[in-house]
């Protein structure tokens, strides 16, 4: 069973099934890849990772599974029901050892996918080259028969006509003989055409696709080999610290070994075998003599262009945007002040660590072109000084320039830094920003074109300034309790007057939110601190004094 024998018209069947093949090896390893990344997860996510890479009933994708590697794949997928309780080291070793090797071999099997249906079509079209030179010298002789026939039918007629002088008759009967010449002479031309195309032929369908349709096969069943070890792999790399799943990872080794390369290959055959035979020689058509041409059973053209299936693979691409903060549709600002304080100040800092790499960069260059331009003036046979002068006044143009735009940023920097909260605050403001992004969403939400606002973004750094925590705590009579309150996030309490809390804690609040941003909570007798109030869910007790009920 050889696909150069059995799929010689298939040449396109092919390239598509190979691409498939392809396709098949990426979708393992972006299936290892997503495993590695929720290895440590719960069997819940597990399982939906399974689920997710089931085929879809009543789709395409179900046909892929009559191969066996891809029946080996899906039983992986089922025996992954039954995990729980991963290992990190488990993530490890199948990125070293699946992902990273699979990865490589991918790009090693494209390039040699490449190289194969190069020579194929290059090989097709010598043969479409000589169709073509076969038909324009059949054409040719066929026309110079006709012309041929035409000039000795005048030339009898002249003969024959006793009006005519005896001159044009000499000249019809020339004329005659001159194209029957060239009748002759398309003749022999047409015939060693033919001969030189059957030769062609018989070595294009009989030699050069055999041969590269076999190193496809060969191919694609390395792939498949290869396919199957992989699993094993993966399989063998949850042994090694999940004894207790033996069970399931025999599972996978059992449907890993059911892998049949040769089956996969006659199920390729079966799926697109055309079953015609190669075409036979092209028969000689005698144009000299009045004959009827007979039409050929065989021609090139009839097994060109057999049924082209459609491809496995359609990617479809989604672009996702943050869910949590709404995208500007405006031209962005040249200061950045559509951004939250923190973030300008970022891009603004930014742009002026970019400006300054330019301006050193000038720097070096004006350098550069200065040590030159002594050089030159120490030793005047090795150029002249003076070429040297439009190139450093161009380059001291660019860095004063550049400092100019520096110092604006600069400018903009400073006024941006001295609105936002001073270093101590700063600090719990860079720890923990999950909260400012929602605050400054809450703001910028407020704007009927969602952009960010002077006066909104004052606001925002209001309610992260964190209270003067050095005398809080100075007395000696702890406060009562006004109300409790659930972490909704976990926040790392590592500032002065701060107290660390776990996502989903409850503790109780002893002075609420003074509009800075900061809730005051209890733990226990000794331990009570501050938490950004966006980090709570407070219920405050109604009958407390001078407490506010809000979540």
């Amino acid at each position: 069973m050889s696909w150069g024998t059995e799929l010689w018209d298939q040449f396109d069947n092919l390239e598509k099934h190979t691409q498939w093949g392809i396709d098949v090896l990426e979708k393992y390893i972006k299936f290892v890849k997503e495993r590695t990344e929720i290895e440590l997860s719960y069997a819940k996510q597990l399982r939906n990772l399974s689920k997710k890479y089931q085929p879809k009933k009543n789709s395409k994708e179900e046909d892929e599974y009559k191969y066996t590697s891809c029946k080996a794949f899906l039983s992986t997928l089922n025996e992954m029901n039954d995990y729980a309780g991963q290992h990190e080291l488990i993530s490890e070793n199948m990125t070293a050892q699946i992902m990273v090797d699979l990865a490589r071999y991918v790009q090693e099997l494209k390039q040699e996918r490449k190289s194969n249906f190069h020579d194929g079509r290059k090989a097709q079209q010598h043969i479409e080259t000589c169709w073509k030179q076969l038909e324009a010298s059949k054409r040719r002789f066929e026309r110079d028969c006709k012309e041929a026939d035409r000039a000795q039918q005048y030339f009898e007629k002249m003969d024959a006509d006793i009006n005519v002088t005896k001159a044009d008759v000499e000249k019809a009967r020339q004329q005659a003989q001159v194209r029957h010449q060239m009748a002759e002479d398309s003749k022999a031309d047409y015939s060693s055409v033919l001969q030189k195309f059957n030769q062609e032929q018989h070595a294009y369908y009989h030699a050069h696709i055999p041969g590269i349709f076999q190193k496809i096969q060969e191919m694609e069943e390395r792939r498949i080999v290869r396919l199957g070890e992989s699993m094993k792999m993966y399989a063998e790399v949850d042994r090694q610290v999940m004894p207790i799943i033996g069970k399931c990872l025999d599972g996978i080794v059992k449907a890993a070994e059911s892998i049949d390369q040769k089956n996969d290959s006659q199920l390729v055959v079966e799926a697109y075998k055309s079953g015609f035979e190669p075409p036979g020689d092209v028969e000689f058509e005698d144009y000299s003599q009045p004959m009827q041409r007979a039409v050929s059973d065989h021609s090139l053209s009839s097994s060109r262009g057999e049924g082209k299936a459609e491809p496995k693979f359609a990617g479809k691409s989604k672009g996702k945007l943050w869910p949590f903060i709404k995208k500007n549709k405006g031209a962005t600002p040249e200061d950045f002040s559509n951004l939250p304080p923190e973030q300008r100040r970022k891009k603004l800092q930014q742009k002026v660590d970019e400006l300054n790499k330019d301006i050193q960069k000038e720097v070096d260059q004006r350098d550069a072109i200065t040590k030159m331009k002594d050089v030159y003036l120490r030793n005047p046979q090795m150029g002249d000084p003076a070429s040297l002068d439009h190139k450093l006044a161009e380059v001291s143009h660019n860095i004063e320039k550049l400092r100019l735009e520096a110092q604006k940023f600069e400018a903009w920097l400073a006024e941006v830094e001295g609105r936002l909260p001073a270093r101590r605050q700063s600090g719990l403001y860079d720890s923990q920003t999950a909260p400012a992004v929602n605050n400054c969403v809450q703001d910028r939400e407020s704007s009927p074109d969602g952009s960010y606002t002077e006066e909104q973004s004052q606001e925002s750094e209001a309610k992260v300034l964190a209270p003067d925590f050095d005398d809080e705590f100075d007395d000696e009579e702890p406060l009562p309790a006004i109300g409790t309150c659930k972490a909704l996030y976990t926040f790392e309490g590592q500032n002065e007057g701060t107290i660390s809390v776990a996502e989903g804690e409850t503790l109780y609040v002893i002075e609420e939110d003074k509009g800075d941003g900061w809730t005051r909570i209890r733990r226990s007798e000794d331990e009570e601190g501050y938490v950004p109030t966006s980090y709570v869910q407070v219920y405050l007790d109604k009958n407390a004094k001078g407490a506010k009920t809000y979540i």
